[in-house]
Formats: C-alpha cells, structure tokens, sequence
C-alpha cells in the first residue's frame, strides 16, 4: 500500500506522482527504462539499478535542473525520500529562505541533499566523504552545477563523523547537520537475513551502495551513538544534530542515550513514500530553538479506525428487498431489507449475532465470530451437494444394515449437538426457517421432540443443515472467539453502504474476508434475479 500521502506537506511528489510516461517521452535515456504494461500504464523495473539511476537523475533534471552521474556501484538515492528529510530540515531551523549552514555526513556520490538544500534554499553545505569514488563524483556534481560556492566536499579519514570536519573551523556555528547512516551491521543484515520480519515482503526496488554506504560496525544504532558522542563534546557548535534511520527499532534506544546525557530538546519524525518508512532523528542543545512535534499517531489510529466498507446501488436494492420480504421481513426500508439478508448470510455462517442499539436511519449488528466458516465455501457446497447425492444409496443400504439401538442413537445425536457452535438468532422478528424440505427426506421442525432448529437453505445450494440450540448464548459471552465487529447498515445519497467496525480480536484479515463475502453474497443474489 502506497505511503505517498503521507509524505511531508510539501514534498512535490506527495498528491503529484512522477509520470513515467511524460518523462519518457522528454528524456531518452530514461525512455530506454520505461515500458507499457498489459493496461497501457508505464511503468518502471525497480529491480533493475540502471532503471532506478534513471529515475533519479530524470527527476533532478526535470524538478530541479541538476544535472548528476551516479556510479552503479554506489548508492542510487531517492528523490521524494530526500525531499522529505529537506523538508524536515526547513521545519527544524524554522524558515527556509533565509542563508543556513549545514553539514551533510556521508554525502554520497550523488552529493543529493547538498545539491538539493542550496539549489532550493541557498544553503551551505559543508559536504564529506570518506570513500575516494563517492568523493570524486560528488565533487564533479558540485562542479557541473555551478555549485561550488555554497558547496564545499571534503575528504575526511575513516571512521570519521563531525570531529575532525570541524577541526579547521573553529569559529563557524552551523544550523544543522544531516546523515543517512549505514543501516546494516554486516553483510547478512545487508542481504535481510535475521534483520527483517519474515511477514514483510521482499523490498521493491534493488539495493545498491558501496560497503562503507550500507555497512558500519555496529550498524545505523552504534554510528548515530557515535554522532551522538560527537554532539557531547561540540554541543552549540551545531544548533541541531539529525539523523536517518532504517529501522523504527533503533528510535528508542537512541532516544534513551540522548536522555541519559541529558540533551534538552530532541524529536523524531517518519518519512512516507511509496512502499518505504524511514524515521528520523534530531536533537539539539539550544534552548531556544523551535522544536517540531514528532508525528501524531492520529494517522495510524485514524487508518486503525477506518471502517471496512462496501456500497450496494440503488438500482439493486428494489431486487434485494424482495428477496429480504421472501424471508419474513416486514420493514419498508432498504436498511431493513439488507440487515436482513446481512442477518441471513450470518446465520448460515454460524457467526453469532445480534441488534443492537443505533442512530436513526441506521441498522447496527454485533458480530462475534467463533471459527472460520466462510473460506472456502464454494469447494465446501460441492463436497455438500456430492454427500447429498449419496444419500439415495445410503438410504438403500441402511434397510440391509442392523438395527442401532435407541441409546446409541440418542448419544450420538447429543454429541454432534455438543460439538456445534451456538449461533444466537438474528432477531425475533426474522425467525428462522421452520421445516424445508431435502432429498432423502424431511428435516425435523420447531418443537419436535429432539428440541433443535434447522439452519435455512442458503439459496437452494447449501442443503447440509446445522443443529443450533433453542437457547443460544449472546454474542457478548463468548470467551474464546475469532473476533468482534460491530456492522452498520446505513444510507449514503441513494445507495445502501454496509460498514464493519473492528472491535476486538486476533486477525483483522478475517474481517477483511468476511466482509468480501457478504458482499459477493448480496451482489450475487442480485445477479442470480
């Protein structure tokens, strides 16, 4: 799921995504990377580092007029994700128009956040390197840029951060300092082994970089803590320290460290894009400065929130409440004709379920699903209807089969009882079918002696019937349980939307399938008429 809209507010990318197809057409060389899928769309292969380097020297060109080479052996930066640490930037220096002075740590071949900063604000950069590839090509992208005055490229020793960079200049304070760090610590954390969560899917796009570019002793966690003991000892040389991390994992134990050397004011923030999180990290030893409040968590409660949803039209709801007024329910209303149905699809599935209290011009049940029972349905149905098939001929051989007691009957009938899941009827007001009628026989009715009630047929199709107790157990008791929703039948303009609230539970995902099978149940019931 894309990440583009949360991405900074200024970020020129977050409501307007590159066009592939317009950028190919300009520019040849990207051209060469771009092809047309089977919906015509144009596309790029992320996997293909010659693909990714075409990208971002396109987007420079076009977006920003920088003119850039990057070696393939070393790191391809991301426009949009660099745009969102500039961005950052500008919040915590508060103004970006104003001259600034800044540090980039580990510029990197493509020398991107210096080229970016003093093209777009004006900034200073003081810009170092310790490999001797990356640093003649930053050097060159400086030069061919006409850059050279707000940028300066330094060779510094390795292993080297913000010391010996300012040995020399001892009297100039600088607003801020920027790093992307080496995230891995050695080259199975580069490759993602016992670094990434095996329920994650493999990255989209390649990852390219130089050793000294992806790999540090300790990885992203010991060389920020280096910066960190850097910042203790230079302290207002800079008026803020910043940092990038890889992972979410390193903010806390990078945040206690500051704590603990009682550094005043520090904050983080996440950068969205695409498919990639990255987090950042900033702190500082000024008083004064402004600092940005780190990223509110309405978004994720917000996305946690969101109800899943699907909308039935107008032009379907006249079929749907005949077929809800087929099943007993005297309501006018097209919310009372779909919570029907809703009901009826849920007492098939043995899901329990109950109304319960709402606002008007709205329908709301509490959904407490105990086991799986819609996946699968249609292989289920057909191994049902087989069975169904065979019933002649085991008709045909109970007359030559002994006699079972009346004992071992009972036994049996009280243990498949017991082994069924208790579904409580959806309302007094839609009960539940009383007798139909199935190849091979009669199925028992309300109030014969065996005391059960028989599930309805689900559109002639699911003939195999389940037992239920006459005195289900509410919805609210249950103990062990799959999940709870609540569900909200309700109008929107002339059409009827049916949202699924996650209340409590193990498994969003069985929400998910759930509510696609209801809707496929109710679309399909229109189609059938």
């Amino acid at each position: 799921m894309s990440l583009n809209k949360s991405m900074h507010p200024r970020n020129r990318y977050k409501d307007k995504p590159p066009d592939f197809a317009y950028l190919a057409s300009k520019y040849p060389e990207f051209q060469a990377h771009v092809q047309t899928n089977l919906s015509g769309k144009a596309v790029l292969n992320f996997k293909e580092p010659e693909a990714v380097r075409a990208l971002t020297c396109t987007l420079l060109k076009e977006d920003f007029g920088l003119s850039i080479e990057i070696p393939l052996e070393r790191l391809i930066p991301t426009v949009p994700l660099r745009l969102n640490y500039i961005h950052w930037v500008e919040d915590l220096i508060d103004g970006q128009k104003q001259p600034r002075r800044g540090i980039d740590i580990g510029t990197g071949a493509s020398c991107i956040y210096p080229l970016l900063g003093a093209s777009m604000n004006g900034w200073f950069f003081l810009a170092t390197e310790v490999d001797d590839i990356c640093f003649d090509y930053a050097t060159r992208n400086v030069e061919q840029n006409n850059l050279s005055d707000l940028v300066k490229v330094v060779k510094v020793p390795q292993k080297t951060l913000l010391m010996d960079a300012l040995k020399e200049e001892t009297e100039i304070v600088y607003d801020f300092c920027m790093c992307n760090p080496p995230f891995f610590a050695n080259q199975l954390e580069a490759k993602g082994v016992n670094s990434r969560n095996a329920r994650r899917p493999p990255p989209s796009s390649v990852n390219t970089g130089g050793v000294t570019e992806i790999m540090a002793e300790g990885g992203e966690l010991e060389f920020v803590k280096r910066i960190i003991h850097d910042s203790l000892q230079l302290k207002k040389r800079l008026r803020w320290y910043s940092c990038m991390l890889g992972k979410k994992c390193s903010l806390v134990p990078l945040k206690e460290e500051l704590r603990k050397q009682g550094v005043p004011k520090v904050t983080h923030t996440e950068f969205c894009q695409g498919r990639t999180m990255r987090w950042a990290l900033a702190w500082s030893f000024y008083n004064d400065v402004t600092v940005p409040s780190p990223p509110s968590k309405k978004r994720k409660l917000d996305r946690a929130r969101k109800p899943l949803s699907f909308s039935l039209p107008h032009v379907a709801l006249k079929e749907l409440q005949a077929k809800a007024r087929a099943l007993g329910c005297t309501g006018h209303s097209p919310l009372d004709g779909i919570t029907t149905l809703v009901e009826k699809a849920l007492t098939e599935l043995r899901v329990l379920h109950k109304r319960v209290p709402c606002r008007e011009q709205e329908k709301s049940l509490l959904l407490t699903a105990v086991e799986n029972t819609w996946v699968h349905g249609r292989q289920k149905r057909r191994e049902q209807m087989r069975q169904l098939r065979e019933l002649p001929r085991a008709h045909q051989g109970a007359d030559a089969a002994p006699p079972v007691t009346r004992k071992k009957t009972e036994d049996s009938t009280r243990e498949s009882s017991d082994r069924q899941p208790i579904v409580e009827p959806a309302d007094k007001s839609v009960p539940l079918a009383e007798s139909e009628q199935v190849p091979g026989g009669e199925l028992s009715k309300k109030g014969d002696s065996d005391d059960v009630e028989m599930l309805p047929v689900k559109d002639g199709e699911d003939a195999a019937r389940e037992t239920i107790s006459k005195e289900p157990r509410s919805p609210g008791s249950v103990e062990h349980f799959l999940f709870k929703c609540l569900v909200n039948v309700l109008h929107e303009e002339s059409d009827v939307v049916v949202e699924m609230h996650w209340v409590e539970g193990h498994n969003k995902d069985l929400m998910n399938q759930l509510c696609t099978f209801l809707r496929n149940t109710l679309l399909k019931a229109v189609a059938k008429s």
